[in-house]
């Protein structure tokens, strides 16, 4: 079980630096680092959840109560991510990226999403209430 967590935390790593390395080269490559603001809803897309869930209610047992501080931390959440996505193609409509350059900004970003939400699934631990 330890050889297979880490297999996948090293190729879960190698798809993140293949990400990132495509966000950094959409902005190298055509010599326009407008793309590298999308980096910036990476680092800020995860901190509305943690922040809504730190400050919600979790002495709550019932399960169908709404707790509005999650609803809105995971469409803040959501918000970011969706940005993250078309912020390269807001950039390019607006021809100051290249399109090549918004190809592979959203791949990237693609890619360390689908980093972020697979090394969750895979390592989240599960809880025995």
């Amino acid at each position: 079980m330890a050889g297979a967590g880490l297999k996948t935390i090293i190729a879960l790593s190698f798809v993140l630096a293949i990400g990132f390395l495509l966000v950094i080269l959409s902005s190298a490559l055509y010599a326009n680092y407008y793309p590298l603001l999308v980096v910036a809803t990476y680092v800020l897309a995860p901190l509305p959840d943690a922040i809504c869930a730190r400050c919600s209610n979790s002495e709550d047992f019932i399960d169908g109560a709404g707790n509005g501080v999650l609803d809105l931390g995971r469409f803040l959440t959501g918000f970011l991510v969706v940005m993250g996505i078309a912020l390269p193609v807001l950039l390019a409509h607006s021809d100051i990226i290249v399109v090549p350059a918004m190809i592979m900004s959203i791949i990237g970003g693609l890619l360390i999403y689908g980093t972020v939400i697979t090394f969750i699934t895979f390592f989240q631990e599960e809880s025995d209430f």
